[in-house]
């Protein structure tokens, strides 16, 4: 296979020097070759360039436009989800704070805040006949 490429490779190369050299000759010897006729006319370069600067500011400007328009789409989308989520969490905040003074607080629990304050209360007439 690497012959194979290998003769190609060379082949090829042969080609192309004569093919070169072949058009030297004929340099060499001033003589002037007819040259076929082209089947399509190609526009000046002067036009071509006209009629891409042309196209592409026209697309560039489409392109610009459409990206403005996706820019801000999707930034009023998402200021519009924030604000919804944020009056969401508020709501559940609120729900949670209701709720939790709603709530009854257990029989043991009063009694132990009861005991406590009981407790209190006895240390702080302790404290007070202590000092006088």
């Amino acid at each position: 296979m690497m012959y194979f490429l290998l003769i190609l490779f060379f082949a090829s190369l042969t080609a192309i020097i004569l093919m070169i050299s072949r058009k030297l000759v004929i340099m060499e010897h001033d003589q002037i070759v007819d040259h076929e006729e082209v089947l399509f006319e190609v526009p000046f370069l002067k036009e071509i360039k006209h009629l891409m600067v042309k196209n592409m500011r026209k697309h560039g400007y489409t392109g610009l436009v459409t990206s403005l328009r996706f820019y801000v789409k999707s930034t009023n989308f998402l200021k519009d989800k924030y604000q919804d989520m944020k009056t969401k969490v508020k709501n559940k905040i609120q729900e949670n704070n209701t709720n939790s003074q709603n709530k009854e607080i257990s029989k043991f629990l009063k009694i132990i805040g009861d005991y406590k304050q009981k407790i209190r209360d006895i240390k702080n007439k302790i404290k007070k006949e202590e000092n006088l």
